[in-house]
């Protein structure tokens, strides 16, 4: 629908600069808009502990897939 307004709009300008106002214009976000800072989702990392925790867990497969013995 976006894009139907975009041609709409383009088609009544007469050079490429016009063009690009158009766009930058239709494109903009709304006055007073203030991006809001983003917040890691839950989920997405992990403390120390979980990562030291996996690490002796894939060092122990690792030891088990190639014959090695961890010590």
């Amino acid at each position: 629908m976006l894009s139907a307004a975009e041609a709409t709009l383009e088609q009544g300008a007469e050079d490429e600069a016009e063009r690009q106002r158009i766009r930058t214009k239709l494109y903009a976000p709304p006055k007073g808009y203030r991006p809001q800072k983003r917040a890691r989702p839950p989920g997405s990392g992990m403390d120390m502990s979980q990562a030291q925790s996996l690490a002796a867990q894939l060092a122990a497969e690792d030891a088990r897939m190639t014959g090695r013995h961890t010590g």
